[in-house]
């Protein structure tokens, strides 16, 4: 019965979800997310188009913005969002993804982490099994596929260090355009 249950709650996340959040009421739809993602803290924007897969094991921190057409996924371990977090649009953020060196094209899971005040550029990816440090930046189109350290600039594909973050981290998001 709690398998059937699952399933029901996958399917609903997974195809209706899309339909949901083209809904132009931020009431509306938070409403609906309250009820599907472990956990969205205060102050927190998620704009038009946010999809997600097992929404049960996606916790989302305080004062976060999180655009338009940003996917997440779940079904492979937690998804953990700090505080103050700044996703972009495009976004792909994958907790399971097919292991390339399993002979029956195996899975490969992890959890990953994205701890207080990065920011998430546009169109990046970030696979399985990474933690991406307090203060990070990651470039536009990259790919994460390693623990990103605290404070750094990284870019690329794979993501690699590019730079360095120098400013004090003080700032609280909070962004709640009309309409998004």
């Amino acid at each position: 019965m709690i398998k059937y249950l699952k399933y029901i709650l996958y399917q609903l996340t997974y195809n209706i979800l899309p339909l949901i959040m083209q809904i132009p009421s931020f009431a509306i739809r938070h409403a609906i997310l309250r009820l599907l993602l472990k956990k969205i803290g205060k102050k927190t924007s998620i704009f038009r188009g946010f999809e997600c897969i097992a929404g049960s094991h996606i916790s989302i921190g305080e004062h976060c913005v999180i655009n338009k057409n940003v996917f997440m996924d779940g079904r492979g371990g937690n998804l953990t969002i700090g505080n103050n977090v700044d996703i972009a649009r495009e976004v792909n953020i994958w907790t399971m993804e097919h292991d390339v060196h399993d002979d029956l094209h195996g899975l490969k899971c992890g959890e990953v982490t994205i701890e207080d005040h990065v920011w998430i550029a546009s169109r990046v990816t970030i696979l399985p099994g990474v933690t991406i440090g307090q203060g990070a930046v990651i470039a536009c189109g990259s790919v994460v596929t390693k623990d990103i350290p605290p404070r750094v600039i990284a870019g690329g594909i794979p993501a690699k260090i590019i730079g360095q973050r120098n400013n004090q981290l003080k700032y609280e998001l909070y962004y709640r355009p009309l309409f998004e």
